[in-house]
């Protein structure tokens, strides 16, 4: 009976221990799973649907201009008109928008371009009141083709921004050879350095690569699309991710450039 007893016991440690192993086993392949799906399908549906288009501000808010429109001299290449900076705004105008980064990166939608207009100009101006100083600057040459670009800020100490101020930006293309003609068609627009808080920084790493979901929720506009267009240009081929893409700038008015490709990211240095 005693013999009969200690092997039932044994019996059932086996099972429980067979059915702890199995139960492990079981909740790891369904991590390994989620963290794969995370990877392949960062989005399986569009977290822009409910992303509001912001007004235009009525209370003395700076305002900018996100698309380049009609030149004035008939020499300038018409595709210009088309130069267009993905930020917030109403038609051409851009309103301010925030960034967490010190050093942040812009968005920019480039024309074709004749070999004798690629020369381009990224400014930086600090603004305290009326006070207006100049940050940064630095001349770029573009490639000519039709697509996005990104530019990030150097991560100097004397070019990095500071919490609470005001800058804005300039991106100008001019129409020829810059040291012989002013000529030239800009977009602008004004960028405001936040304070990255905790509570941010918990829903960034609960985000893992979907990072832009946090930035987006808390208003971030800068670093929002900055995420999102760095996973699309890593993954170009993923449906998802493009769809984001689109949404995103179709949320903020920009529908006709949403599918562009992204071609050449500018990391200034100096």
């Amino acid at each position: 009976m005693i013999r009969k007893k200690l092997l039932i016991q044994r019996i059932q440690r086996t099972c429980t221990i067979s059915w702890l192993i199995l139960s492990a086993t079981s909740h790891l392949q369904s991590v390994q799973a989620q963290l794969t799906n995370s990877i392949e399908n960062p989005v399986k549906n569009s977290d822009f649907q409910s992303f509001q288009q912001p007004t235009l501000p009525r209370n003395g808010a700076p305002t900018g201009r996100r698309r380049a429109g009609a030149g004035r001299n008939p020499e300038c290449p018409s595709s210009l008109t088309r130069l267009t900076a993905l930020i917030p705004g109403n038609g051409e105008k851009s309103v301010l928008a925030s960034t967490v980064a010190e050093n942040p990166t812009f968005w920019f939608y480039v024309p074709e371009l004749p070999e004798t207009t690629r020369s381009a100009e990224f400014v930086l101006q600090a603004v305290s009141g009326k006070n207006v100083e100049n940050a940064y600057r630095t001349p770029l040459t573009l490639s000519g083709n039709s697509g996005v670009i990104s530019i990030t800020l150097p991560a100097q100490a004397q070019y990095l921004l500071k919490t609470g101020k005001k800058y804005h930006w300039y991106f100008h293309i001019y129409c020829s050879d810059p040291q012989k003609t002013p000529d030239n068609f800009y977009v602008d627009g004004f960028v405001e350095k936040q304070l990255l808080t905790q509570a941010l920084t918990s829903q960034l790493k609960a985000a893992q690569l979907r990072e832009y979901i946090a930035y987006k929720a808390n208003n971030i506009w800068y670093d929002a699309v900055t995420n999102l267009g760095e996973l699309r240009r890593a993954n170009p081929q993923n449906t998802a991710i493009n769809k984001d893409w689109v949404d995103l700038l179709n949320a903020i008015g920009l529908q006709d450039i949403a599918k562009e490709p992204i071609l050449q990211h500018y990391n200034l240095e100096n």
